[in-house]
C-alpha cells in the first residue's frame, strides 16, 4: 500500500499494546519514531509499549533500544 499517494490519508493515533494495538483516532498510517517515515496501518509490526512508539523495520527498533538504554 503506497500511503502516500492516498487522499484523505491522515495520521491515526494509537495505544500500543503487547501483542495488538488500539485504535485511540482513526487514521491510515504513524510515524516511525526513529526515522519519520509513513507506515500503514496494515504493514505495522514493530513498536514499543514502554515509549509508546512505532517503527517502521527492526532496524528502527533496535536503533530505539539502543538509544532508551544509553538514558
Amino acid at each position: 500500500m503506497n500511503i502516500h499517494g492516498l487522499q484523505g490519508a491522515s495520521e491515526a493515533k494509537l495505544k500500543y499494546l503487547d501483542a495488538d494495538f488500539r485504535v485511540i483516532k482513526p487514521g491510515t498510517f504513524v510515524k516511525c519514531a526513529i526515522t519519520g517515515k509513513l507506515i500503514s496501518i496494515e504493514e505495522l509490526k514493530y513498536w514499543s509499549v514502554e515509549r509508546q512508539e512505532a517503527y517502521i523495520d527492526v532496524k528502527a527498533s533496535l536503533e530505539a533500544e539502543k538509544t532508551a538504554s544509553v538514558r
